[in-house]
């Protein structure tokens, strides 16, 4: 969360400093307030991320079998409470297949990560519904900010639904765990959410002239040239970008493939996948797609080749920002400036730490959390701040369109 806050800081440090209420140029209503709401919200919604991670680490997701989103908040409060629960958790093919050992003990560490995951948010909602009557109501918000707005509870609440689908997938049959594709679809929509409210944010936060453009009259002598430069440079960096985070939302995709196939004891070597760089048993299983998301050595083969290609394009990306420098005629960003190394070290992080996380997947212990899940659960974030970041580069270099206006926060 520090390197999150040092992001969002650095996304506006370059602006000029303005009164809580001021307005940055044409259109008129942003304030602060609603800025720092909506970034609370952005960092609320990782951590929500970060506990989905834990749940699924420590076996948790099917401990509670009901959806109930109102009386579900209060977990129980006494022991004949906890024996109802534990009965219901009992009725399940985890219980039965995989955990009857368990204590009623064992059942309330799961219960509650799962219990806190679900209060999270919950949590979410209600930030979000108060800071949305309190700002309208103190005439903060204008009205231009309230379909985005409403956009984001209803896939909040979309979010939420297929929370529960995913659950339900692991509640029936013999499934002893939320089926894979089915938590790949939960963990996506919640980057999707997070993606989308962090671009809110930075419309509300991010003035015009923070971002990468050109200013001023562009035939003026000695600076045609350079000013035409800069745009050629600008729009292939643009580019790159898209291609990073298209590649980015497959990689993603199948880190969560990954996790719920736990396709990382398939092939706990490295650099070679089980003494091969082309293992055996890839691509074996019929109809291609479900090769494609149900084969384990598959899935595992293209989450390492993704990550190659992606260290290798952000690489590439990473000389042409260099590359692309302020000349007079220019309006600059210092937080691209500042930023711009940020997704190669982030990327090289982020492959250290999934090497590290399949090298240690043999060391599993199930109901106890050890190197494995540290490392896997700091890949997963280690991601989620790539992401962001990349989005930020994005918004940073794509054409100031003059329609929403910006404070600082």
């Amino acid at each position: 969360m520090v390197l999150l806050s040092y992001l969002c800081a650095a996304m506006v440090s370059s602006t000029t400093s303005l009164r809580s209420e001021s307005i940055s140029s044409h259109r008129a209503g942003v304030s602060r307030p609603v800025a720092i709401w909506v970034y609370t919200g952005v960092v609320m919604l990782l951590i929500q991320v970060i506990l989905g991670g834990i749940t699924r680490l420590t076996g948790s997701g099917l401990s509670i079998t009901e959806w109930n989103v109102v009386t579900g908040a209060v977990p129980p409060l006494n022991t004949a409470q906890w024996q109802v629960e534990f009965a219901k958790y009992k009725a399940t093919p985890q219980y039965q297949l995989l955990n009857s050992g368990f204590t009623l003990a064992d059942f309330k560490f799961i219960f509650f990560w799962e219990w806190f995951h679900r209060f999270w948010a919950r949590l979410v909602g209600v930030v979000f519904l108060v800071g949305f009557v309190g700002l309208i109501g103190k005439g903060k918000m204008r009205s231009w900010m309230v379909r985005p707005l409403i956009i984001l509870f209803l896939l909040g609440a979309l979010q939420g639904a297929i929370g529960w689908i995913m659950v339900a997938s692991g509640l029936t049959g013999d499934a002893i765990y939320v089926k894979p594709a089915k938590l790949a679809l939960h963990f996506v929509f919640a980057l999707g959410l997070i993606v989308y409210t962090f671009w809110f944010a930075l419309q509300l936060s991010v003035p015009e002239e923070a971002r990468l453009t050109t200013r001023g009259d562009s035939s003026a002598t000695g600076l045609a040239g350079s000013i035409g430069s800069f745009q050629r440079r600008l729009a292939v960096l643009r580019r790159w970008t898209i291609i990073i985070l298209i590649l980015l939302f497959f990689q993603l995709l199948y880190g969560a493939l990954m996790a719920g196939l736990k396709a990382a004891t398939v092939a706990p070597t490295w650099p070679t996948i089980n003494g091969s760089w082309i293992p055996d048993g890839l691509f074996s299983e019929k109809p291609l797609m479900q090769d494609l998301a149900g084969n384990k050595i598959t899935v595992h083969f293209i989450h390492r080749g993704l990550a190659y290609l992606l260290l290798i394009l952000v690489g590439i990306w990473s000389i042409l920002a260099a590359r692309v420098t302020v000349k007079p005629g220019i309006a600059g960003s210092a937080a691209f400036h500042r930023l711009r190394w940020l997704p190669l070290l982030l990327i090289a992080v982020q492959i250290i730490l999934g090497i590290s996380s399949l090298l240690t997947s043999p060391g599993i212990i199930p109901q106890q959390w050890v190197a494995f899940d540290w490392l896997a659960q700091f890949h997963q974030v280690t991601g989620l701040l790539f992401l962001l970041t990349m989005v930020g580069m994005l918004y940073l270099v794509i054409p100031v369109r003059h329609t929403v206006d910006s404070v600082t926060v």
